[in-house]
């Protein structure tokens, strides 16, 4: 074994939110099923719908014409979470450092628990892996190696329902199994390395696993920035990236979304729409203590066309009222009175958190202060006492008179199940 005697697992779903459907309903298990009705794009696909040719993107309404035979279904995204709950806590049956990496995925340390455990580590997960098919009905495929990034590349080695260990044996034969592994793995594959990376790393001859992990340390530091001197680290069977077993509590951006029928062009109802949108992200930005450098809007169109426009502003803000005057103000941007409309939604970019925000003068004291800050600042202190409220005696208690209209047709339907309805999902997807 490997001098580190790390063993990390990494699992990872197959096919996870389709499976979960078919969990749901065994009667589609082997069918051609696709998720993404609610949102007018192939949003998952069962491995039976990929043999098609079909890919995630694809406009469900061409999904319909080109291939009638298969199924398609509505996001449930209360379910999926749930089952990536139920899915998780089956490993921890065996382990305590379990990190939650995606919704679908997750490391585990089992180093030390083939004695306790009185098993093997192969054992171990072959266990993990079994439970989780028996119990759930979930097929899942699991790594084993001395580092996260060994791991994450032997759980896509084999998929569906597939089980590779790299590196976890006899020192002798170990190092030249990694060797193996990534010889075949293209550079572009491994985790942590973009596209932009990887047409440079390929200037330099670099064109599979195994040439970046030969490179030596000197040509890592000199030529790469530290992310990927860590990278080179864990693929050449160094343990340096450690787990984090806890949950995660920030994003990369936040977006809601909501479809509603039948369509229209009611410029009142889609402006109370967006409203609706940025008071919900902007509640769960000030959950996580982050602010949006950048706003982007959609209006989608009943033939499924997608009219967005992004801004940027001024000053990082998580209050509404800001978000919402800009909108109004860049919505002829995305609405056209002669078309119909299904859809609306609202992303935050470029979240930043309080200690990280720099702009004139200090967003939170000292210096000379812009107007948007000063307005930004009073909106703060009146939030605050709002999310306390709210925390106290529920959601939507109190909110903008641009929302009524918006949420009251929500009362009036009744919400369904969407992926931005869900906060938790929200950390992964």
């Amino acid at each position: 074994m490997l001098s580190t005697q790390k063993i990390i697992m990494h699992m990872d779903g197959d096919a996870f939110f389709v499976a979960c459907e078919v969990a749901k309903n065994p009667k589609l298990k082997g069918l051609p099923v696709v998720t993404g009705e609610e949102r007018g794009i192939v949003s998952a696909l069962s491995y039976e719908a990929k043999a098609l040719g079909i890919t995630r993107g694809l406009p469900i309404f061409q999904l319909k014409k080109q291939f009638p035979q298969v199924i398609i279904l509505p996001g449930d995204y209360a379910s999926y979470a749930h089952y990536s709950e139920m899915m998780f806590n089956i490993v921890r049956r065996y382990a305590d450092d379990v990190e939650e990496y995606s919704i679908d995925e997750c490391f585990a340390d089992l180093t030390g628990l083939d004695r306790p455990l009185k098993m093997s580590y192969r054992e171990i997960a072959e266990r993990i892996q079994k439970e989780i098919t028996e119990e759930l009905g979930l097929s899942i495929s699991i790594g084993l190696a001395p580092t996260k990034v060994l791991a994450k590349v032997a759980s896509k080695w084999q998929k569906p329902n597939g089980f590779t260990m790299i590196g976890i044996g006899e020192k002798s034969s170990a190092d030249d199994l990694i060797e193996f592994f990534l010889s075949k793995t293209p550079i572009g594959k491994i985790w942590g390395i973009g596209p932009q990376t990887t047409i440079y790393l390929k200037k330099k001859g670099i064109n599979n696993a195994q040439d970046f992990a030969g490179k030596s340390h000197e040509w890592i530091r000199a030529n790469l920035s530290k992310p990927y001197e860590a990278i080179w680290f864990e693929l050449n069977g160094k343990s340096v990236m450690p787990l984090d077993p806890n949950p995660k509590t920030s994003f990369d951006s936040i977006q809601k979304t909501r479809s509603f029928h039948p369509a229209n062009n009611d410029s009142v109802f889609l402006l109370s729409q967006f409203s609706k949108h940025v008071e919900d992200a902007c509640a769960k930005a000030r959950h996580f203590d982050l602010y949006a450098s950048g706003i982007s809007i959609f209006l989608k169109t009943r033939s499924f066309e997608y009219h967005t426009f992004k801004f940027m502003l001024d000053t990082p803000t998580n209050s509404p009222e800001i978000i919402t005057d800009l909108i109004q103000k860049y919505f002829h941007k995305v609405f056209h009175k002669q078309v119909l409309y299904r859809t609306a939604g609202v992303t935050l970019h470029e979240l930043v958190s309080r200690e990280s925000v720099s702009i004139q003068g200090d967003l939170f004291g000292g210096g000379l202060k812009s107007e948007s800050t000063k307005k930004g600042e009073k909106y703060e202190i009146i939030h605050k006492q709002i999310d306390m409220l709210e925390e106290k005696f529920g959601k939507h208690m109190v909110y903008l008179g641009s929302t009524h209209k918006a949420r009251m047709r929500d009362r009036n339907e009744g919400k369904g199940s969407e992926a931005d309805d869900l906060d938790r999902n929200l950390l992964f997807l």
